[in-house]
């Protein structure tokens, strides 16, 4: 149980350090894209990039958790299903920034890609 539990806590910290550094790479590297991200403004394009940038983050969260723990490929749906009650409320508090199609996109996606994230860990 204890090495579950790390498995899903690194899983979620490398997310979060992704994301972050993901973003302060586009923020730096496209000027336009910053002048809009504090009205978050974006276009398609910048919708896009921020999407992929979630993907990446996902799979790599999923494939964490199973080279830590890769006797349990449901393990890997954890660190999804965490994000997913976590990124619900505030999908909801920004749901007139965005288009629906952009929060079905990452909303609908953070479970699965856990999963074949950790499903590609387990393929070695």
């Amino acid at each position: 149980m204890g090495k579950s539990i790390v498995a899903v806590v690194v899983a979620l910290v490398a997310w979060v350090a992704i994301v972050t550094v993901a973003g302060l790479v586009l923020r730096v590297s496209w000027p336009a894209y910053a002048s809009v991200a504090a009205a978050m403004t974006f276009t398609l394009p910048m919708l896009l990039a921020r999407l992929a940038i979630g993907a990446v983050a996902t799979l790599t969260a999923g494939w964490i958790a199973a080279r830590i723990r890769p006797q349990s490929i449901r393990l890997t749906l954890i660190p999804g299903l965490i994000l997913l009650v976590l990124f619900i409320p505030q999908h909801i508090m920004i749901w007139p920034s965005f288009p629906i199609w952009y929060h079905l996109s990452f909303l609908l996606s953070l479970v699965p890609l856990t999963w074949v994230g950790g499903a590609q860990a387990n393929r070695r």
